[in-house]
This record gives structure tokens, sequence and C-alpha cells, in this order.
């Protein structure tokens, strides 16, 4: 399977996220976080972490076309934010 990078997702792309919602780009930014507009319990727009995204799909709902590589710094940002939320159970 092909692997891209978060950097690399253009405005329109459909995401996986790692809670298994779906997902469309709705910026051309790079690092951290995305603006996506989310299918989840509701849809909305938000911003999500890089590091929740796991692959890039042909459209909603649909297969997966490649899975996602982190930068050293969304992981980073991932083992911080994994690190606090668990500091606060």
């Amino acid at each position: 399977m092909i692997t891209v990078t978060t950097n690399s997702l253009k405005k329109g792309t459909f995401i996986r996220l790692r809670n298994g919602w779906d997902a469309e780009i709705f910026d051309n930014m790079k690092g951290n976080t995305r603006l996506a507009k989310v299918y989840g319990f509701e849809t909305e727009i938000g911003s999500v972490y890089s590091h929740d995204i796991v692959a890039q799909l042909n459209g909603i709902g649909g297969q997966v076309i490649a899975r996602v590589e982190h930068t050293a710094a969304q992981l980073k940002c991932q083992q911080f934010a994994n690190d606090l939320y668990s500091s606060l159970r």
C-alpha cells in the first residue's frame, strides 16, 4: 500500500481518523492541526490533530487508497497529548 504524509493532503481530500470517523480536508495548511469537515455523531467543521489522520480514502465511506505517515513533530505532539490526557484520569 502506498503512503502519504499529512502535509501532502490537499483541500478536498477524504480521510479516515483514528477513531474511525471519515472527514474531508478543508485547508491546504501543514503542521500539527488541520481543518476538516468531520462526519461523526454530527457533521461539523473544526480542527483535527494531524496525528489522528490514519488513511486517505477515495470518498466518504470509501476504500483506503493510502496509509498516512506522520512527521517527527506530529509524533511528538501525539506523545504530549497522550501524556496530558492520561494525567487527567
